[in-house]
């Protein structure tokens, strides 16, 4: 009884770590051991404002603060007498959040490569400083996803914010502000604020920077494994977090759940299925790919290929939404029809497409629709087209670099089992499914205690439990359809982009 009883009280005194992290359309956090082990969960759906095409927006303030908040106040509790040795952060991003001397949000925040508004000062900046140039220094070439031309944006469009503007911020780093009052980034995040941060040198450009971002200062550079500082007496009258807790510099999400899900040696990639389907490519030099995104990873001195489709789960909740019926009833629908949906195409490029097309014009096609369709091949041509897309960045990264050893699959969208299965096929690759598929937020857990150096075991903290295998028949079958899912974007390309243009033409009116 005695010996129960000591084992009973070492538990209860063993130290927690907590991780919040926000997503596109949710928030999410978890409260675990240092050993990995989840003792509580939440989340909060929240909007994202969506102005005028090509704009994608939130307010700091009413979603990142508010969520955090309300995240933090229903997981302290299981926290029970354990003390919490750390906290994690990330968020969406590369996002753009100018702020004052303060802090102080000073508009929404431009969101990540969704957010296509800045395609003229792509234009600029690449006449100005020259593509070739840009993508040796920076690893990627500029795209929606970059960080510089948003910037140049506000200058031209906004000059009056711009002039107000004191601290550039990004969600993580919102957060870290708040709660430390440190102006930190982390090197991952900055490395998508092409062209303005120097890639192999590991700082800011000083030269490009005073040109995209003229009179701006930026952020002290650190690590997503290192500590920003720690709570201080306002944050913690605000979030309930106790004074001084140590809490981590931040990154963006999508390496923040690569990190989570053990995907840290060269050849290995992560695949996560969300409001939009993301890569991260582990990579032991980086070799500068014209449609691909090369940045700095989450430990120091790593490097990580990225790419990013702009949807994929929000094009699967379009379509439930549209039919009134609920995710399992789709999916089960959808997994009595064969592979090819008896005939359809499904392009997924619903807000343009990010990697490996790069065109915020492209938009998303049902093709090969006859009335003997219904809900159940739309759904599963959906999901095939969104594998398809999976399978054309795959292919551009792998002719990058050596062959990919292992393919780590994680998000909301590996639940079920259908979407994986078809992702399998498609790509004829098998999808490692780890223990928790939680989100990034187990990462920040993770990133905690290694900032905090209180992670017991990190290499085992999210072993692996499932794999997803490809059927070789479908794999055979799916070949010749995405032969076609290849040509049918350039053969369309002109119509798409004149609808694009009458879209806007519709809402400006």
């Amino acid at each position: 009884m005695v010996s129960r009883r000591l084992r009973e009280v070492g538990a209860m005194s063993e130290e927690v770590l907590l991780g919040i992290d926000i997503g596109t359309s949710s928030s999410k956090g978890v409260l675990t051991t240092t050993s990995g082990k989840i003792l509580a969960r939440a989340e909060r759906a929240h909007a994202t404002s969506r102005p005028s095409p090509g704009r994608v927006e939130h307010d700091a303030e009413a979603i990142w603060w508010h969520d955090f908040r309300e995240l933090v106040a229903e997981l302290l509790p299981a926290a029970e007498r354990r003390g919490i040795a750390g906290l994690g952060v990330s968020g969406i991003g590369p996002t753009l959040l100018p702020a004052d001397e303060a802090g102080n949000p000073l508009r929404p925040a431009i969101l990540y490569g969704v957010d296509t508004r800045a395609t003229a000062e792509i234009v600029e900046l690449n006449a100005e400083l020259g593509p070739e140039e840009i993508l040796r220094h920076s690893g990627s070439a500029l795209s929606s996803q970059a960080v510089g031309p948003k910037i140049r944006w506000l200058v031209n469009n906004e000059p009056e914010t711009y002039r107000r503007t004191a601290k550039l911020l990004m969600c993580g780093s919102y957060l870290v502000h708040r709660l430390t009052g440190r102006y930190v980034l982390d090197h991952h995040s900055a490395s998508q604020c092409d062209p303005i941060y120097d890639l192999h040198r590991k700082r800011w450009a000083p030269e490009w920077s005073g040109a995209v971002a003229p009179g701006l200062e930026l952020p002290e550079l650190a690590w997503p494994t290192e500590t920003a500082g720690r709570v201080h007496a306002r944050a913690a009258a605000e979030t309930g977090l106790p004074e001084g807790l140590p809490v981590t510099v931040g990154t963006v999400d999508a390496w923040a759940e690569a990190c989570s899900a053990g995907v840290r040696d060269p050849g290995d990639v992560m695949l996560m299925y969300g409001t939009t389907m993301f890569f991260v490519r582990v990579v032991e030099r980086l070799r500068p790919h014209p449609v691909l995104w090369g940045t700095r990873g989450v430990h120091p001195d790593t490097y990580t290929q990225a790419a990013g489709m702009a949807t994929s789960g929000a094009v699967t909740d379009w379509l439930r939404g549209l039919f009134d019926g609920e995710f399992s009833e789709l999916v089960a629908a959808a997994s009595e029809v064969p592979a090819g949906s008896r005939g359809l195409l499904l392009l997924p490029y619903f807000a343009g497409e990010r990697t490996p097309v790069f065109d915020p014009d492209a938009r998303g096609m049902l093709f090969g629709l006859t009335t003997e369709h219904g809900r159940a091949e739309l759904y599963r041509g959906a999901l095939e087209g969104i594998a398809y897309g999976v399978r054309h960045n795959l292919a551009e990264m792998r002719g990058s670099d050596t062959a990919t050893e292992r393919l780590v699959a994680v998000g909301g969208g590996t639940t079920g089992g259908l979407w994986t299965r078809i992702v399998s096929d498609v790509t004829g690759c098998t999808q490692l499914i780890p223990t928790e598929t939680v989100g990034a937020c187990y990462g920040d857990a993770l990133l905690a205690g290694l900032a905090t150096g209180t992670a017991v075991a990190p290499d085992e903290w999210n072993p692996v439990v499932d794999r997803v295998e490809p059927d070789p028949a479908n794999t055979e079958r799916y070949d010749a359809f995405y032969r076609h899912y290849r040509t049918l974007y350039e053969s369309t390309a002109e119509t798409a982009h004149f609808l694009a243009e009458q879209q806007r033409i519709a809402t400006a009116g």
